[in-house]
């Protein structure tokens, strides 16, 4: 069985799409106005935007401390 990537999958554009799509479906099932459903998406895409980045810049900063650990390493070898 393989492991889910999940901050791949929250970050997913097409999650989020998906999601406002779902809670605007339902905000019309259950008959809401167009104002509420319109702040409600705008809500879910927002917040998706900022979880999209927050995680991104987390692979950027992790990509560059693993970088900074091999470079030490590779400073101390010469050193030696």
């Amino acid at each position: 069985m393989t492991k889910i990537d999940w901050k791949r999958k929250l970050s997913s554009r097409k999650l989020w799409a998906a999601v406002a799509g779902i809670v605007t479906g339902l905000a019309m099932v259950f008959g809401l106005d167009e104002g509420t459903m319109s702040s409600v998406a705008g809500a879910v895409v927002s917040v998706s935007s900022v979880v999209a980045y927050i995680i991104t810049e987390g692979k950027v900063d992790e990509a560059a401390a693993k970088k900074a650990v091999e470079e030490v390493k590779a400073a101390a070898v010469r050193d030696e």
